[in-house]
């Protein structure tokens, strides 16, 4: 799992020409408050129960709160033999303060 923090995955999602899967792994009423547009939702409870639904092959940047929840979720997904995971270190607290200021934060 690749740890990348909120300026890497800007721009990574800026210049890639693969479309990753934004696997947002918060509560409903997290993404209430805040959240990327594009993303998946599957709440981090979920996740085993949704595996099926996630392409193995694909670029998954996993996101949460503040980056711990989601790195748990990844390490999860790299047991099931997904590769290509990156975690949003800081989460979306980082992503707020560093690269979308204008979103409410929590």
């Amino acid at each position: 799992m690749l740890e990348m923090n909120p300026n890497q995955v800007h721009h990574y999602l800026q210049t890639t020409h693969n479309t990753p899967c934004l696997l947002d792994v918060r509560e409903r009423w997290e993404l209430d408050i805040c959240c990327l547009e594009g993303i998946t939702h599957i709440p981090m409870g979920n996740i085993a129960a949704q595996l099926h639904t996630l392409d193995s092959e694909q670029d998954i940047i996993v996101i949460c709160h503040h980056g711990i929840r989601s790195r748990m979720v990844g390490q999860f997904l790299e047991q099931k033999n997904f590769s290509n995971i990156i975690n949003l270190s800081g989460g979306m607290a980082a992503w707020t303060q560093n690269v979308d200021t204008s979103m409410t934060t929590y």
